[in-house]
């Protein structure tokens, strides 16, 4: 959502620990509740930890996703637009990160992506060019997560997990549904750092 002028407590925290955005915070309570990313140093994974990011600018899950590797495992990332550098100190420009700049449903892209898996989480914090009625921006916004999800169903390896912001609304359940349908533990969790008006929540999806 736009149009938040004044940096509040996420915002300047952001700032000062080097991201550029304060949903940072709703990646790092999710992975810390639910062991969505795994202790890269000696945990086990007889492959390297793949991740996919759709919907990744500015950058900051990227970001936080290349520094819990610290070197280890893969991430490809893909968004609309441009990612920032301000804070990336290079990590952006590793050979375990690969970005592809393009709409995520378009068949380049996909195929860009795709061949970079399987992944062991597929995690979007997309969301859609915002109208002001709610109605409406519900509805593109569980487009948007239909969209992710056939990317996970896709491309993730059996156990991986998924997370996807949907815009709270009467048919947003659905999406809940179908990762249920897909997953062993489908759940709802609204990260403390959400703006307190903003009806946004994020799906998670845990055992493919």
């Amino acid at each position: 959502m736009t149009g938040y002028k004044k940096p509040d407590y996420w915002s300047l925290k952001a700032q000062a620990e080097g991201y550029p955005a304060r949903s940072v915070y709703k990646l790092k309570e999710m992975d810390e509740k639910f062991s969505l990313l795994p202790g890269f140093s000696g945990s086990g994974q007889a492959a390297p930890f793949r991740v996919l990011d759709l919907g990744a600018a500015p950058g900051s899950w990227s970001l936080y996703t290349l520094r819990r590797m610290a070197g280890r495992g893969f991430l490809a990332a893909a968004d609309l637009l441009p990612l920032s550098r301000q804070y990336d100190k290079g990590l952006f420009a590793g050979e375990n990160f690969f970005f592809v700049q393009g709409d995520i449903t378009e068949q380049a892209i996909q195929d860009a992506l795709l061949s970079r898996g399987p992944y062991h989480l597929v995690m979007s914090d997309a969301a859609p060019a915002t109208t002001g009625n709610r109605l409406v921006d519900t509805l593109r916004s569980l487009d948007l997560a239909k969209t992710v999800l056939r990317y996970a169903e896709t491309a993730l390896v059996p156990g991986g997990s998924l997370i996807v912001k949907v815009f709270q609304g009467e048919d947003a359940p659905e999406i809940l549904t179908l990762i249920r349908g897909l997953f062993k533990a489908g759940k709802s969790f609204k990260p403390r750092s959400c703006r307190g008006n903003s009806f946004e929540t994020y799906y998670i999806g845990l055992g493919r």
